[in-house]
């Protein structure tokens, strides 16, 4: 007696279609699943011999085969139990077999009771599975638990399921199964973070520039004494970054589903992410990896903003890697199991003191550091990652006169208005290539779409010489200054738009 079944797996963040074929034979009793399944994959037996049994069905006394198909990709996880307990009930008559069956996926977890578990990547194997399954209509069986996260997907229809039995129930047609139905549009939406800029008193130079960097997605650092709110800063870049469309959303979702990141009672985010990691992770923490490759922390930042409190604790290997994705908005993990490629396209937002003790500079407070000190402490930042960060300002201490400012400061939903204009030029811009964002732009895009007065030109062509600026330097300014002229209704970058810019390259010009 044969069943085949269809379910599905992930790898990376795409869905890979499996066909589950389970034999039932004579012979002594024996349970053998085989297709290269790790550890969890073999434990399924286990659990699908209790929950078939606790479930009220009768579980054979045979020799049963289970084969995972393709039989030469790696297999890991439980979401294969429920795949396996329908397949294994087909294949002894007790589930009928036909078109209902054909045209069904099924993944999740078993518990021992019959029940089903939330599984990891939900909306990963959806929208693979819609991706796939264009000209062939498919139902998508699932745990309740992962129903509101598929369903998210449009034109699929995803039956989510609490227990076994209640399943097979409805396979045989002894019940109802609905249809979960997708989250109103409203409710994809929430607003940005309750940090708001107007608490910030002071640092005018470091709020324009931060509000350059979230205009044009352009990745900046600020440097400056301990206290002069660097960190304050950046933790209110998110509450002026564009309100995230529902394709940024998926995409979003579908990368913290995968990590098993997600939180049960929300199918999906709401708010473009803000990922912290602390300066002793590891580089497969940060840029993704493991034995099983998984996402890292640039891969969770996606559509959202990635900071680097305190850069150059950072371990040097973890700064080296970070190169790739700042520049190719991606990043490529490769391992002996497999090798993968997730999205990577965040705002980095870096912060550091001027020296170890953050003193240097500082017309008050004395610098108790020595030369060779402050070396060693810049030099832990290589020249090729300082060159990838387009915006590069000092955030200065702050005098007492400015704490006492009793007028608030430009609040964020003002700031986040002037933004989203300037990202809607740029949509408007480039909806005839694959950009996003100015800071995505390529040197060959430049003629086209950053035209330079001749007054400019000169500024930038002195500028080059004078500071002795990298050809990624060069075109980090015309891109930064091409959102300047967004930000100012400007089509045409001219040399004010130039000089600014340049000034937001301090490091480059302190060398």
């Amino acid at each position: 007696m044969l069943a085949k079944v269809h379910s599905c797996t992930v790898l990376g963040i795409n869905g890979i279609p499996l066909e589950i074929e389970v034999d039932i034979s004579d012979g002594l009793p024996a349970f053998d699943i085989i297709g290269l399944p790790d550890a969890s994959v073999r434990e399924a037996k286990e659990r699908v011999r209790s929950a078939v049994r606790n479930s009220g069905f009768n579980f054979p006394y045979s020799r049963i085969t289970v084969n995972l198909a393709p039989a030469d990709l790696k297999k890991e996880g439980s979401s294969f139990d429920l795949a396996i307990a329908v397949g294994l009930l087909a294949a002894t008559g007790q589930i009928p077999k036909g078109e209902l069956l054909e045209q069904a996926v099924f993944t999740g977890e078993l518990s021992l009771d019959g029940s089903l578990r939330s599984i990891n990547g939900a909306l990963a194997i959806a929208l693979s599975l819609k991706e796939l399954s264009s000209n062939l209509e498919k139902v998508l069986y699932i745990p309740e638990a992962n129903s509101r996260e598929a369903a998210l997907v449009k034109n699929l229809t995803v039956k989510g399921t609490s227990t076994l039995s209640q399943l097979v129930n409805f396979l045989c047609g002894n019940g109802e199964l609905p249809s979960t139905e997708p989250l109103p549009e409203q409710q994809h939406v929430e607003s940005g973070s309750d940090l708001d800029f107007f608490e910030v008193k002071g640092q005018e130079t470091a709020k324009r520039a931060l509000e350059i960097s979230a205009a044009g997605s352009h990745n900046i650092l600020l440097y400056g004494p301990p206290g002069s709110g660097k960190t304050m800063l950046a933790r209110r870049i998110t509450s002026i970054l564009p309100t995230p469309t529902m394709e940024e959303i998926l995409e979003m979702t579908r990368i913290h589903s995968v990590a098993g990141q997600l939180n049960p009672g929300k199918p999906l985010l709401r708010q473009r992410p803000f990922r912290s990691p602390h300066h002793s992770a590891s580089t497969a923490g940060i840029i993704g990896g493991g034995k099983s490759p998984r996402p890292g922390e640039v891969s969770l930042a996606h559509q959202g903003v990635l900071f680097f409190d305190e850069l150059p604790e950072y371990n040097r290997e973890v700064l080296e890697a970070l190169r790739q994705p700042l520049e190719d908005k991606m990043v490529t993990v490769t391992r002996v199991a497999a090798t993968v490629t997730y999205p990577a396209d965040f705002i980095f937002v870096g912060s550091m003191n001027p020296c170890p003790c953050g003193n240097y500079g500082d017309p008050v407070r004395e610098c108790r550091c020595s030369p060779s000190q402050i070396f060693k402490y810049r030099s832990k930042l290589s020249g090729p990652l300082i060159d990838r960060i387009d915006i590069q300002v000092e955030v200065p201490g702050i005098k007492f006169v400015q704490l006492q400012q009793e007028n608030p400061g430009e609040s964020s939903a003002d700031i986040r208005k002037r933004v989203e204009s300037a990202r809607l030029k740029q949509r408007e811009r480039y909806n005839k290539i694959k950009v996003f964002s100015n800071a995505c732009l390529r040197a060959r895009h430049f003629e086209r779409y950053c035209p330079i007065t001749s007054d400019a030109r000169r500024l930038l062509h002195q500028s080059f010489q004078n500071f002795s600026l990298s050809m990624r330097a060069h075109d980090r300014i015309i891109k930064v200054a091409r959102t300047i002229a967004d930000l100012e209704s400007c089509e045409i970058i001219d040399s004010a738009h130039i000089a600014e810019a340049v000034q937001l390259r301090s490091l480059d010009r302190q060398r």
